[in-house]
């Protein structure tokens, strides 16, 4: 399997020749003289790195003194008009319109970016030879938080104002570092040069002010060269600027408090007239809304205190996104809707379907078979690749906790990490960047060909025209691209900006960091309509997906000050770790080979898998009758002929899924609801008068998750997929298919599990009538809105939270169980149909046991 490209400068690659590579003479090198050594590696000019500007010790010296002095000297005036105002602060501004908000903050800071992210607009604004001669806008670079747009909002300022000023300026040595990367990057921001020193930011003791910005040089001890080679201090230039961002900043908030308090005279601010007050609270988002936001967290992590690396969020995330995708591929063998919409949903957003310049359809889309075969090998793929990739990261992620707190007792700042959790550390971090890949492959081929983007694009052919007949299936590649008749709006233009961005993966996602364009992508669709309605429901699911990858990558970025110099100490760890990888994916390829298009060995199954044959009709939301059940049965019955077929491919062509989650989920005791045969009911007797009838279990007939696979002894080097919360099951006999086994149908548990029983609501009571909806009791429920839904689930226990895309995520707050689960808010109508709450009820079932008996009305 292919590496995901890196854009990380190396200048003394071989391939590079742009930067002299190995034809750099060092012994000719002046390393005390910028233009020396930049200009050997082809700077100085369009393209190549600036040159800096050289300063002396001294100078530096007398530069970080004046800051420093400032910069406490403001911290200390922050921090005891807080002490006694801070509450006053928060009131005042809540109540204050935005005009007024804004007429504060522009005296305080005169001429602020008007709007969010400047930098971004910067950068698009101004050429590369703009910025390397002087840009226009180096405030908008250096302080691209500081804009009229967030800070006018109710709850920025205050949080930034708390954080800040209650906090020691050296905890943010490294966000205010990583926040100018940007400005670094796109050669807008060009730092002093000064060679052989280190200036000191981090783990700075509060008793000993003077040592915040303190130069010291590598001759003094060893040690100062590998603080800096390691990033977990600054060289000199990179150090400054970290002081004048915190300089100028302090400065602005101790004026914004000034203004807010303009009745108190300034003088008066810190006299005995104000007492010491506590440290008001601050409500979150969740107490507000009652769910928490992905999207609020990140538009106010700028503004408050750096976060620290939480693990416990990370296996959070990736166990349930493990367990979605094992659901998913449980569905797709369970149930025939499901199958039906997931294909379709795939053959809609197939780059085929779009039509060329004049107008024409492709012609593979007239040749059912072809097309197919297509469309149902990617299925199967996705499917099972999503199993082992997200199984694979959540699997390093509890290795990680482990080895984390194994190493508690001997982190510290001032020291390396353990090798062992150093090395597991860069290569979670190579995994993630691995399945980031995958993610923005999938972005490429759908984004312009999903419905809501076609009257954007046009279908091109890589190579020849395509001709109606004779068809090159080897030479079969098409393209999009823009559609020259279509004049775009700014949104337009803006989220394809976004989107190509990602699935380029170039330089512009490199400069900018894949973390702050999802960001910005998330935001566009969360405040533009116009956006929102140009994502389909699948595209929504992969940038959900995306979200969850990135986030982990963002709490790695948290683990100061060692995240950054992962870069670094990647380099002596690369070789093995790609090895590792390469060793890995191996039955991962063989999946991918097995379900290639272009092998076409599932031809076979397209007239059993098509979903637009009669060969799926389902009508599990009738009342059953002896028709009915005949369809359901049929139904359900083509579909295992189906993934039995399947099974026999992935058997001899994918190494029979050997060494995979996948062959562990298909051998495990799991297993598929069926429906019974139609046995008619006895006619109702004169006893019978008054009695309830009796209600038959419309799923009471269970067989084996793979018919082919079960019974398969999965070996003990196999990985085990995530553990999973006990779930009751009922057996049933199987018959196998090749390869003979001895095969045991799953056992029903002898002792069964006490179930909770949960007083809820009326509004509660209705959503969990139609998730566990049995058509012998009630007739066909309605929709349910998306927001009825949030509020039955955490009328639960569950603590709700909106990550991007269409996710949400589920965290157990208040319940008797340990894992999150996440499900898909509809996109873009909001409301659950009835299948679709059919398939949540189902998962929850699988997931916690729950049965629609178990919720009873509040009294």
């Amino acid at each position: 399997m292919d590496f995901r490209p890196t854009h990380q400068f190396d200048p003394f690659a071989p391939a590079d020749g742009r930067h002299g590579g190995s034809s750099i003479n060092f012994d000719d090198l002046d390393f005390n003289d910028p233009a020396s050594i930049f200009k050997a590696l082809g700077g100085g000019g369009l393209g190549g790195l600036p040159i800096p500007e050289a300063q002396s010790p001294d100078s530096v010296r007398r530069t970080a003194k004046g800051r420093r002095d400032n910069i406490f000297a403001s911290y200390a005036k922050l921090h005891d008009i807080l002490d006694r105002h801070e509450d006053t602060i928060q009131k005042r501004w809540a109540k204050k319109k935005k005009a007024q908000r804004l007429q504060i903050l522009l005296k305080a800071w005169p001429n602020m970016a008007p709007k969010h992210r400047p930098d971004f607009e910067a950068f698009l604004k101004e050429s590369e030879q703009q910025r390397m001669m002087g840009t226009k806008y180096r405030d908008w670079f250096v302080w691209p938080y500081i804009n009229q747009e967030d800070l006018s909002h109710s709850r920025l300022l205050p949080l930034l104002l708390n954080s800040r000023g209650r906090h020691h300026p050296c905890t943010f040595a490294g966000i205010d570092a990583t926040n100018t990367k940007f400005a670094f990057v796109t050669k807008a921001v060009v730092p002093i040069f000064l060679n052989e020193y280190t200036m000191i930011l981090n783990g700075v003791d509060e008793k000993h002010p003077d040592d915040y910005g303190k130069l010291v040089s590598w001759d003094e001890h060893p040690s100062n060269f590998e603080l800096a080679m390691s990033q977990r201090q600054f060289l000199p230039g990179e150090g400054l600027l970290v002081l004048e961002v915190q300089d100028r900043l302090l400065s602005f908030l101790v004026k914004c408090c000034t203004e807010i308090l303009h009745d108190i005279p300034e003088d008066q601010l810190l006299s005995s007239k104000y007492s010491l007050q506590p440290e008001p609270h601050m409500k979150e988002e969740s107490e507000t809304t009652g769910f928490e936001s992905l999207a609020v967290l990140a538009a106010e992590a700028p503004y408050r205190v750096p976060a620290k690396l939480d693990f416990g969020r990370i296996e959070s995330l990736l166990g349930a996104q493990a367990t979605a995708c094992e659901d998913h591929l449980w569905s797709l063998r369970e149930d025939p809707n499901y199958f039906v919409d997931k294909a379709l949903e795939l053959q809609e957003h197939r780059i085929e379907t779009l039509k060329d310049g004049r107008g024409r359809q492709h012609p593979v889309v007239k040749n059912e078979e072809v097309f197919w075969t297509r469309i149902l090998s990617s299925l199967v793929s996705k499917a099972y690749m999503e199993v082992e990739v997200y199984n694979e990261l959540h699997r390093q992620a509890q290795d990680l906790q482990v080895l984390q707190e194994k190493y508690a007792k001997c982190i510290s700042v001032k020291d390396d990490l353990p090798k062992e959790y150093l090395k597991a550390l860069l290569k979670f971090r190579f995994y993630l960047s691995q399945a980031t890949k995958g993610v923005l492959g999938e972005l490429k081929q759908t984004v312009m060909s999903s419905p809501p983007m076609r009257h954007l694009s046009l279908r091109t052919s890589a190579g020849r025209p395509f001709m109606e007949s004779g068809m090159d299936l080897e030479n079969d590649k098409v393209a999009a691209t823009l559609n020259p008749r279509h004049k775009m709006t700014s949104v337009e233009e803006r989220l394809l900006w976004l989107l190509r961005t990602l699935w380029e993966d170039g330089m512009d996602l490199f400069l900018a960091s894949q973390p702050i364009i999802v960001d910005e992508l998330e935001r566009l669709l969360e405040t533009e309509k116009e956006a929102s309605r140009m994502i389909s429901s699948y595209v929504a699911g992969l940038i959900g997906q995306l979200s969850i990858i990135t986030q982990c990558m963002r709490q790695l970025d948290c683990y100061q000050p060692w995240a950054r110099s992962f870069e670094t100490l990647n380099i002596d760890h690369e070789d093995s770790i790609k090895a590792a990888f390469s060793e890995t994916s191996k039955p991962w390829a063989a999946i991918l080979r097995a379900t290639s298009e272009k092998e076409g060995l599932f031809t076979s199954l397209v007239w059993l898998g098509k979903p637009t044959s009669k060969n799926f009709f389902y009508p599990v939301d009738k009342r059953r009758t002896k028709a009915n059940v005949e369809a359901l049965r049929f139904a359900e019955s083509n579909l295992d002929r189906f993934w039995n077929g399947v099974d026999r491919i992935m058997y001899k062509n994918a190494n029979n899924l050997e060494n995979t989650f996948v062959r562990t989920l298909l051998t495990q005791s799991r297993s598929l609801q069926r429906t019974p045969e139609w046995v008619e009911p006895p006619a109702p007797t004169a006893d019978d008068k008054g009695a309830k009838p009796a209600i038959a279990n419309v799923d009471d007939l269970i067989i084996p998750f793979s018919s082919f696979f079960f019974g398969l002894k999965a070996s003990e080097s196999e990985p085990a997929p995530s553990p999973k919360i006990k779930v009751k099951t009922r057996g049933t006999t199987g018959s196998p298919s090749e390869p003979t086994v001895t095969e045991k149908p799953p056992t029903p548990d002898v002792t069964e599990d006490k179930q909770p029983t949960f007083a809820v609501d009326a509004r509660s009571i209705k959503v969990f009538r139609t998730l566990f909806y049995n058509p012998n009791i009630t007739s066909s429920p309605g929709e349910i809105p998306w927001n009825e839904f949030l509020h039955a689930m955490t009328s639960t226990g569950f603590m709700a939270e909106k990550l991007y895309g269409s996710v949400w995520q589920f965290r157990p707050t208040n319940l008797d169980v340990e894992r999150a689960i996440q499900f898909h808010e509809p996109h873009p109508k909001g409301k659950l149909t009835f299948t679709m709450a059919r398939r949540i009820g189902r998962r929850l079932n699988r997931a916690y046991g729950w049965m629609g008996s178990m919720f009873v009305s509040k009294k």
